[in-house]
């Protein structure tokens, strides 16, 4: 199944809507990553965009700047006030964010303001934390500059919840393939990914395995693109695909008492993660 766009627009919650997914018993993918990474249950994050608008009111910034409200202000407000929670997050949080609009010209108080945040959590019940002390960090700023704001959290993409069941099974048939996984202490410290098959496992059970390519350069930049696309990176590609086939058929193969633990671990999962 192609599902285009994952890393923005979330195709596959595109599909999840569509009803995709209703008659699909598990669904398992992956994704390449830099040199020997192979890792069977990254550790991928929830995320939401945070979109927030202040709205200030425009004036000449020398002739009269004291009939203006700045709503830059209000932004870079807004910015210092995530920089400084950043301290007290937890190790596992993520936030980034970049100013879209701080205004037109210097010699007019900006009216508006646009700042874009991204925000993970390793579960959805974090995020709803995360996303409470974003908040007031904007409502500080707002209050503090005199501005007017809204906010906006215009996409979210789930965690990943990998199916140990699952995570079992591929483990064991990749081994078979020569695959050397790395280690769960290991891969914690360094898969903090984020992808719109988060929504998939909540839907289904699941997995997301890594592969390594050998480069030492990473996702979503230049020297990443070059490696995926060299025959040296066909080989390690194939052996995951085995590894999915072969994991398919021990699904099927299984019969009724596999997909009945595969099941209930998704729904143990699916309570614990909602509930952190």
């Amino acid at each position: 199944m192609g599902t285009p766009a994952e890393e923005e627009d979330g195709g596959k919650v595109n599909l999840i809507e569509g009803g995709a997914f209703k008659d699909i018993d598990v669904a398992m993918m992956c994704h390449p990553v830099d040199r020997s990474n192979n890792v069977v249950s990254p550790i991928a994050l929830a995320v939401e965009q945070m979109d927030v608008t202040f709205y200030g009111k425009a004036a000449h910034a020398s002739y009269a700047p004291w009939e203006g409200i700045n709503a830059l202000d209000a932004a870079i407000m807004f910015y210092q006030n995530m920089s400084v929670m950043r301290q007290q997050l937890k190790p596992t949080w993520r936030i980034h964010g970049v100013l879209t609009n701080g205004g037109s010209k210097p010699n007019i108080i900006p009216e508006k303001s646009e700042v874009v945040y991204l925000l993970r959590t390793p579960s959805e019940g974090e995020m709803t934390v995360l996303k409470e002390r974003a908040f007031a960090c904007a409502e500080g700023a707002a209050k503090s500059t005199g501005c007017k704001f809204d906010v906006t959290f215009p996409f979210k993409f789930s965690n990943v919840i990998s199916n140990k069941t699952l995570v079992k099974l591929f483990t064991q048939n990749g081994e078979k393939l020569g695959v050397d996984f790395m280690p769960e202490t290991e891969s914690a410290k360094k898969s903090f990914i984020s992808t719109d098959m988060g929504n998939v496992t909540y839907e289904v059970p699941g997995i997301h395995p890594l592969y390594g390519l050998d480069t030492d350069s990473v996702n979503h930049s230049a020297g990443f693109t070059v490696a995926a696309g060299s025959p040296e990176a066909q080989q390690p590609t194939l052996i995951q695909a085995k590894t999915l086939a072969m994991t398919a058929l021990d699904v099927f193969d299984g019969g009724e008492d596999l997909m009945k633990e595969i099941c209930q671990q998704f729904q143990d999962d699916l309570k614990k993660n909602k509930n952190q």
